[in-house]
């Protein structure tokens, strides 16, 4: 019986002297999170740190904004802590899609959502709001040793129907004409067929590419090639055509651009569902700030701040 109750004692004295010890040296925050306090110095408490918890949203939609997508994704990411952006192409078409069933948080789009698109968004509970990110010119181009430099839009028209089918016809060499287009889920495509076809039917010998890069690769390879690309994708492997709607010929340039002159001006934009909210109006605040659009200079396109 002696050697349990000194045994309760000791037990007991060991308890009050851990629990004296830890008033002394920790506390707890009225959130709960620890405070460590260095008691030698006499300094105000400092609370520690505590989880950083991951924050992730994701980007779908045109191969024309990919580019700069990604490259404003990775600027973003680069300054943030906790927080992811998966970016992807795959056309408008693709990424409007995802966002009326709910699978992204923002779609890139290079056309306008059509009413249909619109509705079908309305009818899952999606209320699509656009943001206007950057300008662009969808940019007519052949293979460097063509030497065709300028089209009116009634050629541009008749190569892209069908009822030219020759650079003979337009003021080139005896060659037919290689006709590159993009695939039907591109806003480009459907851009394109509404300006330049307005209408008509692509012709049905045009060689579908599934991304912008492939029209760039095979007009640089195949001389008797034109195709349509944004006009970031420009590089030395390719000749941009001038295009004269019946004001002159005009060259795609930051300037024509930007001032509407170059017939075949436009916007990139993106859609949120409703107006965004968390991370995903950080990173489309981001997109609209100075350094966002310094970035869409950097990248090719035209940035909104005039």
């Amino acid at each position: 019986m002696v050697n349990k109750s000194k045994k309760h004692k000791i037990l007991i004295l060991v308890i009050i002297g851990l629990v004296l010890l830890g008033i002394g040296c920790a506390g707890k925050n009225s959130d709960g999170s620890s405070i460590a306090q260095n008691n030698s110095s006499g300094g105000t408490p400092v609370k520690e740190a505590t989880a950083v918890k991951s924050q992730s949203i994701s980007v779908k939609g045109s191969d024309t904004v990919l580019p700069l997508a990604q490259a404003e994704a990775e600027e973003f990411i680069n300054e943030s802590v906790g927080k992811s952006i998966s970016v992807t192409g795959g056309g408008s078409g693709v990424g409007i899609a995802a966002l009326i069933d709910g699978g992204v948080n923002i779609a890139t789009a290079s056309r306008e959502m059509t009413t249909d698109e619109i509705n079908k968004a309305k009818t899952n509970g999606i209320n699509p709001v656009k943001h206007e990110i950057a300008y662009d010119g969808i940019t007519i181009v052949v293979n460097p040793a063509n030497p065709v430099s300028n089209l009116t839009f009634t050629q541009l028209h008749g190569i892209y129907n069908g009822s030219i089918s020759n650079w003979k016809q337009v003021g080139g060499d005896d060659k037919p004409i290689a006709t590159i287009s993009r695939d039907s889920s591109s806003g480009t495509y459907t851009d394109f067929k509404k300006d330049v076809l307005l209408g008509d039917e692509y012709r049905s010998d045009a060689l579908t590419q599934a991304t912008t890069g492939g029209i760039v690769s095979e007009v640089a390879q195949n001389p008797n090639a034109i195709g349509y690309i944004g006009f970031a994708y420009v590089d030395k492997s390719i000749k941009v055509l001038s295009l004269d709607n019946g004001n002159g010929s005009i060259l795609p340039t930051t300037k024509t651009i930007l001032s509407g002159a170059y017939p075949l001006s436009r916007s990139l934009d993106i859609y949120t569902n409703g107006e965004p909210s968390g991370l995903t109006k950080e990173f489309s605040d981001f997109m609209l700030s100075q350094k966002g659009q310094n970035i869409v200079s950097k990248v090719g396109y035209i940035s909104l701040k005039k």
